[in-house]
């Protein structure tokens, strides 16, 4: 076994087939994946196959070397059991002898004659080769033929020699295989000796069919004698530096186009040191053996490498690798992923032919094809030959002008893909588009396309699934219910495409074509359609040919296809579009350092009929040498000067306005905060803005000098800074800079900080912004597996995405981007809903933010260049195409990048000499080039200040950018044109460097004196005449001056085709335009600026450059005529034409403001609203010795607008100022002739009124001005952007009428992250959904002004939170302070803590109210006052009764009372809302008790959370409640309140401050929430960790009286059960606590008067005031020495107004109210009365007071109030009981005669009758008003009879305290419900005045007439019959009956 394959029999290729197949069939899966060392260094080919879709099974005899796995199950191998004790360790013979390589590398071994040392491969053993002897003859020779069947060796280890069966000798070696052993698989290597004598790996065994895929794998010594020096092979030179494996070259590890194996040493390095001749090594194998210094012949074809250790060989490796290891990672990490088999077809890549680097064939089979020598010499591009279907042949020879890619292979995979969407739903009907149909839809595609286009993997996506669709129609509609998009292919029913038939009707296709298609038809395999294909090619049958198309359909089971881009044109951008942007910049730089662009310098100079140009220019620069004068210079600046002197003729181009947020920008402020605010009110607590008292925010930007600096500029002048309060008034530019991050090597340090700021401060909001988001998403992991390559990389992962950043409660990331498409795919961490779109401007035709600017961005750019506008924005060059197109085939060699960018700078280079003078340039030149340069240099003159326009050249390269910019440089200089404009290189990494005459203007221009100041942003270049030459791959947000007329866009990388790359390139163009004046109606009013001369350069365009001199390229009227409108759109004359004069602007407005300005203080002139940004603004940060703007040192937003939150980094607007970005339009301003006049000259006032013109490659106009089948530019529809791809082929396109929302949520349907995306492994994280709670994404076009709406969002955040961290709370004075008397009735010990109790019953009673929420209130009269109070009730007129009270705002303190929109980690517990508890159970306890004074026994329930049942006693057998745990008056812990809380509300179950726990600063206490029946369960949905106390049914409509009534009455009944229960535990009763708290629901903090006396005798005294919590208070109270003796107790309501008088005495004995401490056991005999509303604490003090108990307030301590706006009294309403109609009915209505028909109202009698008197009681008591000398006597009640009646209480119960009445003449008696204690003695003891009246209450008509005859009331009243009344109340509802009489 193992030995029947013999190399030399000549097996037929089925036969081969047929054998693999099987031995495939005994492979398994189960080995184990190889480190990374041996996989860079040992590894041979075979995975390509697994690329290519697993469809063949020949040549893999190395699979054992870890590659390719089948899957198919596993099968293993069963070996023979090993004899009994041998050695079974991996490495080591049976006879324990170390076999391997590195062990034993410099043991001597004897090798007898005839025999050779072989390397040996174990499965188990991957990084180990196992040294044993081989007979040679059982080897191959150099062919790979010629061995000899069966096996001789010996075991090098412990010298058993003759083994004759492979089988035999694997089991001897332990190889352990899992498949039969075979020589073939496992022997691999030859071993030689190195220089050193050390036994070392050599090259690869020949076994037939695996030559082409073997490596050479030799050591560095042996590498370097074995093979050429590189420069004799061929290879260009600058490949020599190509980084081994080891040296990963420096790249952007996010590239991810490079496959995930794209090697990227270079597309066109060496293919790796392992093919000879198209065979492997061993023809030298003896002269290696021998002569280990012998250099053997170059090969013909083979291409060698002299440099390190082997490289790895590029491999036909496509993005689309499932590899989760290492897709999109620089290869030469070694980092290689297993494949497997069809696999490939789950991930697809788009993107032009998709950008993955391949230049080796991908797998091969059958015989190798030979690429021509000169094939790139003869063809003039490099074939780009993209795999199909089925097998694909071996290249040899000249690899290195070829490129081979899988991407075709892949989309056609994916395509059989599609039908497997529907099988979800069970549809097994439907059959995948066939093989002939995909290649015959291919065909058609590419007979279609023009000679300018190139093809594009999407479109071929889209054909297939419109193709598949209109196939199974039906079946679709069966399972789907959209309806699907029927764009027939084809008439009629699809018939199905035979492989037979396959080639004809290919041919008949692509006979109409032309020849830009040929169709090649094989027989036996591709291999001789490659290769006849190479004989066309080099015999130039194919010049005309762009496609080549070749099928081999000989076999019957399936077609094998390749298709190869011929066309020069379309090849080279295929080909470039295959790099990545690393190898892209590497291949670049490598032709500028190594001089291969010196030949296209020297064609250049060629072309110039009168020689060099360098000559030229010379020549001209000596003849004008004496004689320029800078006219510019001379006679702009000084004329500016002195105009500006004379202060008439002044530019009013620099126009000052002051700044103001856009609606926009306020808009989306406010979208921002609400999503903030959502993502806090959800149920997932993942952000409680309750608990933060301030916003910090750090900005994270891209290492962009002039974006860092113009985003610090943003944060000054917005004032985000002081309105925040993290910066004081004179903050310095170093302050601002800790709160802006740019990404780069310093970054992490700050981030550091950052963290640790947010981790010391919980109770601040943090807030990230991630700015400009779509940059380095690479994964921190793809970092630190290369960390040698640029630190920056993966930063934004490693720092944002951070375990510190995700977890933290009080960090908020804000993503912020223009292109947020690479943060919406299916593993993104941003919520759908935390997204937040730019709004539209229009909806539904309606303006929704009517603004005078209109942003000018890509949809308005490609609108413009629709038939009907009079100018295209958008153009391209054609003649600049043309002569590109034209270096291109002469020069093959060299990247396009290179061309477009010499020719580009040739073009410049001759129009600036053209417009000197040297006229014969212009034929050198386009004509769009020399309008631009016309401009440019033509500008300044027509500007008394010289300003001019600034022209925008993107190189987006920066070895070409510095090229670019040394050659303009050069040619301006000779030219003498220094002083006429500036050439400005803009890098990224650097700041602006500008000359000094330049940098003089600018100054000039702003008013600027420091001499200092340098521009640090292109905002600062205003009206500069400039070229900025804009590099770097990418732009990262910085924002462009309103003076930019010219986008050159013509050197973008153009191949680079994503969604992100190519908007971002056309976003630096987006522009604010005045919406006063249509753009095309402006353009045409304008006067031209041309000269005869620009108007006749025209005229030359035929005699443009004609490069190979064929007549073909020369362009036809026609084609010349399309370019005209299209590219030069009437360049002529409508470039000139920008928009109409901007109205003139007097002089003083374009005054600027340095921060000296004395007008700062009167204007804030911050730079204006983000999107604004093109203006130079205030650019000085202010020094040392200079007062900072005045929006920094004035802060007040109600008198002036608020300062603008910032520029977007990147915002632009037309209509900037020198000091400040203006924000609207010019036109407002007063027009006068003579500046109208010289405004209009001015080039940059025009420039500001219109976008600028835009200049782009063909084929980027032709894709963004084309549109898809959806009617969207065909931009929209590429990949989005580079780091992710598409996750199926069967996807819609994106629709037109798609919103940005729905366009987000078709991204993250359809696009998955690469594995370098920092998403990739998101979902892996545990959570289903993957979002993260706190993470934001913002989005909107380019320079719109996100920068001032992030700003703004951050300011009105922190108004927000400032505003929840507030309330409003009373704030009142006291009332009726003038009636007390200055007598001896005051608490004089001024220092004592507590009252002393003898002291304090010494002290009279003071009767007068003071609480100022009874100012509408009776006054008490007491026979204290002198009542002088004539003034009294005149403080409120009667219509101002319902005037909203005095509140302020405080903010809460960490002591407050909540209600349950406070969240915070320490009281989650108390509130019982915590997803870590279950929710709380409670149960429900009845309790009842027997009251007489309601004659019946009364009902309570209590519920009680499980966690809350401690406070209370059960009965051990029934769990019954038996009574509420009351402690000791002897205890003095201070951990917990003695006085349980009871808190009566209603209607405040959101509202009310039931949250005590902070209040009690953590304490232990007992709080009772009293709520009525009905409202039960709501409360109890809110408050489920609170103990509730439902009052009975019948009190659902009573008021508060009633709760009051029964919690004392219950609280009573308590005691006496806790003294009976404590009892007998040996506790005396009067030991047993006595008192409660009942409290408001509205009490929200508590204070603290610290008095600071200054000695007892003295009169003056200070205080000041602080929050406490009620612990404190509570604790402080409750030590008082002999409280018990005190019946109540409270403490003052808190108002700022407290004066010394309130606060001078620690004690008094008056009303309290709100929040008492009620003595239950002394109160026991005095009630609540139940029926009350209004007043009843007022009433229940007197009756306390009367009965001789002590009242106490503590006027040190003071309660807040808040308002609450809602619930409480205000939830009753009185309304009609009959009518439905809401009449509003007034308090006259309340009462009425008996038995009358007047409307019933719907609301309790004693409101009704409380209200009344409230507001008419002078009805009954006329004689009473304004009498206070006479007040109405109140029989043992207190009734508000309204302000401007006194009353004067008295008590009948005996022994009661009551005031002397001996002398006083009553004007009125009220006698309420009296009971048995009042009778008709007590009565005679009052004198009453002559008609004083009588007003008596009762129940009913019955006992209204008993009361009138028991107190014998007729002896001194008169009654009439007409004087009785009744409540409006119907007769169920028991109204109350009065009646009313006179004195007789």
């Amino acid at each position: 076994m193992g030995n029947s394959y013999a190399g030399q029999l000549k097996t037929t290729r089925f036969e081969e087939v047929l054998h693999n197949s099987i031995e495939a069939s005994l492979r398994s899966n189960s080995l184990v994946p190889r480190p990374v060392f041996s996989q860079l260094y040992l590894e041979a080919e075979q995975q390509l196959s697994a690329l290519e879709g697993g469809s063949r099974v020949e040549n893999e005899e190395e699979e054992g070397e870890g590659g390719l796995e089948q899957n198919c199950p596993p099968n293993p191998y069963q070996m023979q059991p090993p004899p009994e004790g041998c050695c079974t360790t991996d490495g080591f013979c049976q006879a324990g002898k170390d076999l391997r390589l590195v062990s034993i590398s410099s043991e001597p071994i004897d090798v007898p004659a005839g025999f050779l040392l072989v390397g040996a491969k174990s499965p188990s053993l991957p990084d180990h080769l196992l040294v044993c002897a081989v007979d040679k003859r059982f080897l191959p020779d150099d062919d790979g033929h010629n061995a000899l069947l069966g096996f001789s060796g010996n075991c090098v280890g412990c010298g058993k020699k003759g083994f004759c069966y492979f089988t035999e000798f694997s089991s001897h070696m332990n190889l352990k295989v899992t498949t039969q052993p075979k020589k073939q698989k496992h022997l691999k290597y030859y071993l030689i000796r190195n220089a050193q004598g050390a036994l070392t790996k050599g090259p690869l065994i020949c076994w037939k069919g695996s030559e082409l895929r073997s490596r050479q794998a030799s050591t560095s010594a042996c590498s370097s004698s074995l093979f050429p020096p590189l420069e004799s092979s061929g290879l260009p030179a600058p490949f020599s530096s190509e980084p081994g494996p080891g040296m990963t070259p420096s790249i952007p590890l996010g590239a991810p186009q490079a496959g995930p194996a794209s090697d990227h040493a270079s597309l066109t390095a060496a293919v790796g040191p392992a093919v000879f001749n198209g065979k492997g090594s061993p023809k030298h194998r003896p002269l290696v053996k021998h002569s280990p210094s012998a250099a053997p012949r170059p090969s013909a074809l083979g291409i060698l490498s002299n440099s390190g250790p082997p490289k790895k060989r590029h491999k036909g490796w496509s993005p689309e690798s499932p590899s989760a290891a290492d897709g999109g990672y620089p290869q030469g990490g070694g980092n290689r992923a297993k494949y497997e088999s069809t696999g490939v077809t789950c991930m697809p890549q788009v993107g032009l032919v998709g950008p993955a680097s391949v230049t080796f064939p991908v797998v091969a089979s059958g015989e190798p094809v030979s690429v021509p020598d000169n094939l790139l010499k003869i063809c003039k591009a490099k074939p780009v030959i993209f795999k199909g279907h089925g097998h694909f042949p071996y290249l040899c020879g000249n690899l290195n002008d070829v490129v081979v890619s899988p991407l075709l292979y892949t989309c056609y995979q994916n395509s059989q893909s599609i039908s497997r969407a529907y099988g979800q739903y069970g549809a097994s009907t439907i059959q995948p588009i066939s093989e002939e149909m995909q290649l015959l839809l291919t065909v058609y595609y590419l007979v279609q396309l023009a000679a300018d286009q190139v093809p594009l993997m999407e479109d071929l996506e889209q054909i297939f699934l419109r193709s598949w669709r209109e196939s199974h129609l039906t079946e679709i509609r069966q399972y789907q219910q959209a309806p699907p998009q029927p764009v027939p292919l084809a008439p009629g029913a699809v018939v199905p495409v035979t492989s037979a038939q396959l080639p004809w009707l290919a041919g008949l296709a692509a006979s109409s074509c032309n020849d830009s298609v040929h169709i090649i038809e094989c027989t036996y395999s591709l291999a001789e359609g490659l290769s006849e294909m190479f004989r066309l090619l080099i015999e130039g049958k194919l010049a005309k040919t762009n496609y080549v198309v070749i099928i081999c359909a000989c076999r019957s089971a399936a077609i094998d296809s390749c298709i190869a881009v011929t066309g020069k044109y379309q090849a080279r951008i295929l080909s470039e579009s295959l790099l990545t942007p690393a190898e892209y910049q590497k291949e670049v730089n490598s032709e500028l350092v190594t001089g291969k662009v010196d030949s296209l310098g020297a064609f250049f100079s060629t072309l110039c009929p009168e020689g060099d140009i360098d000559i030229l220019l010379d020549k001209f620069h000596q003849e004008n040498q004496g004689q320029i004068s800078s006219s510019l210079t001379a006679s702009s600046v000084t004329k500016s000067a002195s105009l500006d002197a004379g202060g008439t003729r002044v530019c009013t181009s620099y126009h000052l306005e002051p700044h103001r947020i856009r609606p926009f920008q306020l808009a989306v402020a406010q979208k921002l905060l609400s999503h903030v605010c959502s993502i806090a009110d959800s149920s997932t607590q993942n952000l409680d803005l309750g608990s933060f008292e301030k916003v910090d925010f750090l900005i994270c930007i891209p290492p962009s000098e002039v974006t860092y600096q113009q985003t610090l500029f943003h944060v000054w002048h917005s004032g985000v800074l002081l309105e925040l309060g993290l910066e004081k008034e004179h903050m310095t530019k170093k302050r601002v800079e800790q709160y802006v991050l740019k990404l780069d090597a310093e970054a992490q340090t700050k981030f550091k900080s950052f963290l640790q700021n947010s981790f010391q401060n919980p109770h601040t909001l943090f807030v990230l912004i991630h700015d400009h988001a779509h940059w380095d998403l690479v994964s921190s992991a793809v970092h630190d597996l290369y960390s040698q390559s640029d630190p920056s990389v993966g930063l934004v992962d490693r720092l944002l995405n951070c375990k510190e950043v995700k977890e933290a409660p009080n960090i908020v990331v804000l993503h912020v981007t223009s292109f947020p498409y690479a943060l919406q795919t299916q593993h993104t961490l941003i919520s759908p809903y935390n997204e937040i779109h730019w709004p539209a401007s229009y909806s539904n035709g309606v303006d929704l933010y009517p603004e005078n600017k209109k942003y000018f961005g890509l949809s308005e750019f490609i609108e413009s260049t629709l038939s009907g506008h009079s100018l295209p924005l958008l153009r391209y060059d054609s003649s600049f195409e043309a002569m590109v197109t034209a270096l291109g085939k002469r020069f093959p060699r060299l990247h396009s990048a290179v061309i477009r960018t010499f020719v580009l700078v040739q073009h410049y280079t001759a129009a600036m000499m053209a417009v000197r003078g040297l006229s014969q340039m212009k034929n050198y030149t386009s004509v769009e080039t020399l309008e631009i340069t016309q401009n440019l240099i033509n500008s300044p003159k027509q500007c008394p200040c010289g300003h001019g326009l600034m022209v925008l050249l993107r190189v987006p390269c920066s070895p070409l950018a510095a090229v670019a910019y040394e050659r303009l440089a050069h040619v301006r200089a000779r030219l003498a044109l220094e002083e006429h404009f500036e050439i400005i290189l803009g890098n990224p990494s650097s700041g602006i460097t500008i000359g000094k005459h330049f940098l003089k203007q600018l100054k000039m221009w702003q008013k600027i004196e420091d001499a200092e100041w340098r521009p640090q942003t292109y905002l600062e270049l205003e009206g500069l005449p400039c070229i900025l030459i804009f590099s770097g791959m990418d732009p990262h947000g910085e924002s462009l001056p309103r003076s930019l007329r010219y986008c050159d866009l013509r050197l973008i990388n153009s191949s680079c085709l994503v969604r992100t790359a190519l908007e971002q390139e056309l976003g630096l163009a987006a522009y604010f335009v005045s919406s006063e004046a249509p753009l095309e109606k402006r353009a045409r009013s304008e006067a031209l600026e041309s000269d005869a001369e620009k108007l006749s350069s025209t005229d030359n365009e035929d005699e443009e450059l004609v490069t190979e001199g064929s007549t073909s390229e020369k362009r036809s009227p026609v084609k010349r005529e399309r370019s005209r409108s299209h590219d030069s759109a009437s360049s002529s004359l409508a470039s000139k034409a920008s928009s109409s004069a901007r109205c003139g602007e007097s002089p003083a407005q374009a005054q600027p403001a340095g921060p000296s300005r004395g007008d700062r203080a009167r204007s804030p002139q911050p730079c204006g609203p983000a999107e604004e940004g093109r203006a130079p603004g205030e650019r000085q940060w202010p020094r040392a010795g200079r007062g900072p703007p005045s929006v920094i040192s004035r802060r007040s937003p109600g008198l002036a607008p608020q300062p603008e939150p910032g520029l977007k980094t990147g915002q632009w607007s037309i209509q900037v100022s020198v000091p400040s970005l203006s924000s609207s339009g010019s036109s407002a301003m007063p027009a006068t002739g003579p500046l109208v006049l010289q405004a209009a000259q001015c080039s940059m006032t025009k420039a500001c009124r219109r976008p600028p013109v835009v200049f782009l490659p063909k084929l980027v106009y032709d894709m963004v001005t084309s549109t898809d089948g959806s009617g969207l530019p065909k931009a929209a529809s590429l990949l989005p952007s580079h780091s992710v791809m598409w996750a199926s082929s069967f996807r819609p396109l994106l629709s037109k009428t798609m919103t940005s929302t729905e366009q987000s949520l078709y991204y993250r349907q359809w696009t998955v992250p690469r594995p370098s995306h920092m998403d990739y492994g998101s979902r892996a994280e545990g959570r289903v959904d993957g979002f993260h709670p706190r993470r934001l994404l913002l989005s909107g076009p380019p320079q719109i002004g996100k920068t001032g709406a992030y700003l703004q969002f951050l300011s009105i955040l922190s108004r927000m939170l400032i505003r929840l961290t507030e309330v409003d709370v009373y704030d009142e004075e006291e009332i009726n302070i003038n009636l007390r008397e200055e007598s001896d009735w005051h608490y004089l010990q001024l220092s004592d803590p507590w009252p002393d109790l003898e002291l304090f019953k010494t002290l009279p009673f003071d009767y007068i109210i003071h609480d100022p929420k009874y100012e509408d209130a009776s006054l008490i009269c007491s026979h204290h006052q002198s009542v002088k109070s004539e003034d009294r009730g005149t403080r409120r007129k009667p219509e101002d009764l319902y005037v909203r009270r005095q509140t302020a705002r405080m903010r809460l303190s960490k002591y407050a009372a909540y209600n349950t929109y406070h969240h915070c980690e320490q009281c989650h517990q108390y509130m019982g809302f915590h997803p870590r508890y279950q929710l709380y159970e409670s149960t429900l306890h009845a309790f009842a008790f027997s009251y007489s004074m309601l004659g019946e026994e009364i009902q309570l329930h209590f519920i009680i959370p499980k966690s809350k049942e401690h406070h209370f006693v059960f009965s051990q057998p029934g769990g019954q409640l038996e009574s509420m745990r009351l402690p000791l008056v002897t205890d003095k812990s201070h951990e917990y309140i003695k006085s349980p809380t009871f808190t009566p509300t209603t209607g405040r179950h959101e509202h009310g401050l039931f949250n005590l726990y902070h209040a009690m600063d953590g304490a232990s206490h007992l709080h009772v929430l009293v709520v009525k029946e009905y409202e039960m369960a709501i409360y109890k949905k809110y408050w489920p960790n609170h103990i509730m106390l439902v009052l009975p049914s019948i009190f659902n409509s009573a008021g508060v009286g009633a709760a009051h009534f029964l919690i004392k009455e219950l609280s009573y009944h308590n005691l006496e059960l806790e003294r009976n229960r404590q009892e007998e535990l040996g506790i005396k009763p009067q030991d047993i606590w006595p008192f409660i708290v009942i409290s408001d629901d509205s009490c929200v903090m508590w204070n603290v008067l610290d008095v600071d006396c200054g000695g007892e005798r003295s009169r003056e005294f200070s205080w000041s005031e602080k929050n406490v919590s009620l612990k404190h208070i509570m604790q402080h109270i409750e030590a008082s020495p002999n409280i018990t003796h005190y019946a109540l107790i409270g403490m003052r309501k808190w108002s700022s107004k407290t004066g010394s008088r309130e606060v001078r005495e620690p004690f008094s004995r008056c009303h309290v109210h709100d929040f008492i401490i009620l003595n239950v056991d002394l109160t026991q005999n005095v009630q609540y009365n139940q029926n009350r509303f209004m007043c009843d604490d007022v009433d229940f003090n007197l009756r306390v007071h009367s009965a001789g108990l002590l009242l106490c307030r503590f006027n040190r301590f003071s309660v807040m109030k808040q308002q609450i706006a809602v619930g409480g009294h205000r939830s009753f309403h009185i309304t009609s009981k009959v009518s439905d109609s809401p009449m509003a009915i007034v308090p006259a209505q309340y009462i009425c005669a008996p038995d009358s028909k007047h409307t019933f109202l719907t609301a309790p009698a004693q409101l009704l009758l409380e209200k009344f008197l409230q507001h008419h009681s002078h009805r009954f008591f006329p004689l009473s008003l304004k009498n206070h000398g006479h007040p109405v006597l109140s029989v043992d009640c207190y009734l508000n009879l309204g302000s401007q009646i006194s009353v004067c209480y008295v008590s009948s119960r005996p022994h009661s305290l009551n005031i002397s009445c001996s002398d006083l003449l009553f004007s009125g008696l009220l006698l309420y419900l009296c009971d048995s204690f009042v009778g008709a003695a007590f009565l005679k003891k009052f004198h009453f005045l002559k008609g004083a009246t009588l007003c008596v209450i009762c129940q009913d008509r019955n006992s209204l007439r008993q009361t009138v005859v028991r107190l014998e009331l007729e002896d001194e009243w008169q009654f009439r019959l007409r004087d009785e009344f009744q409540t409006a109340n119907a007769k169920e509802d028991r109204p109350l009956f009065f009646l009313t009489g006179r004195h007789i």
